[in-house]
């Protein structure tokens, strides 16, 4: 059994995960039997969509038609065109004002060059994961920031374009984070749908994000019945302490 099917499992069960936990990591040198992507992909955000069911390695080539991602995740080996890309695509969204000169500084991007991103289903992941991705809606988003202040001691950030930069920020930084995507990320993505967004966690406190995870899921999940039934009780008229609607529980 892979070293990960545990905390793949208990992220899914605890959160009513619709897809897999995701897995990404950098690497110079692929494992032996992981085989390259197969195939073209419009931005490098689709890699995240295609990992839920395989794992896959990928380079600066197979990123060749997103100069964003080629810039975020600082990967080496971008070719002149991808560089003229990346120009071409920052020109356009400051034209829009869709992005200003000063903003463009702020974008995280890997602190280190990278080869090889690896992208694949956390249960099955060759490598020790740097980031998890999760695909969720609000309410599962509320168990996870809840268990993300408890780890990390605040708040996580709440970020927008690009959506490939959570990657890099969950790196750098070693704390969670929320991506609401951007435009293109949910053009390619059916999986990020309006009503869900992606949360990133840092691989290293990967324990502790799940053991808090399952422990506040289930707290919700108690706490969703006591305030249900208090409704109900509130609407047909009755007005229940505290106390009576806790031992409501019980029944």
């Amino acid at each position: 059994m892979n070293g990960y099917q545990e905390q793949a499992n208990q992220l899914r069960t605890s959160l009513g995960l619709s897809l897999p936990p995701i897995a990404v990591a950098f690497c110079d040198t692929v494992p032996p039997d992981v085989p390259s992507f197969d195939g073209v992909v419009p931005a490098g955000c689709r890699f995240w969509q295609e990992a839920t069911t395989h794992v896959f390695a990928t380079s600066a080539e197979d990123h060749q038609l997103c100069p964003i991602g080629v810039h975020t995740h600082n990967m080496s080996g971008a070719s002149a065109s991808q560089q003229d890309e990346l120009k071409a695509s920052l020109e356009a969204m400051t034209g829009l004002d869709y992005v200003r000169e000063e903003e463009i500084a702020a974008i995280p991007v890997l602190q280190r060059q990278t080869k090889q991103a690896l992208y694949g289903p956390l249960a099955e992941f060759p490598l020790v994961p740097e980031v998890v991705l999760l695909f969720a809606h609000a309410q599962q988003g509320l168990v996870l920031s809840e268990a993300i202040e408890r780890v990390d001691g605040g708040v996580p950030p709440a970020m927008g374009r690009p959506a490939c930069a959570v990657v890099p920020q969950v790196v750098n930084r070693g704390l969670a984070a929320l991506s609401l995507g951007c435009c293109g990320a949910r053009a390619y993505l059916e999986a990020l749908s309006d009503d869900v967004a992606l949360w990133a966690l840092p691989g290293g406190k990967l324990d502790q994000y799940c053991d808090q995870i399952e422990v506040l899921a289930h707290a919700n999940s108690v706490l969703s019945t006591f305030h249900e039934r208090r409704g109900k009780d509130v609407a047909s008229g009755k007005r229940p302490s505290v106390r009576e609607s806790l031992q409501r529980l019980s029944q």
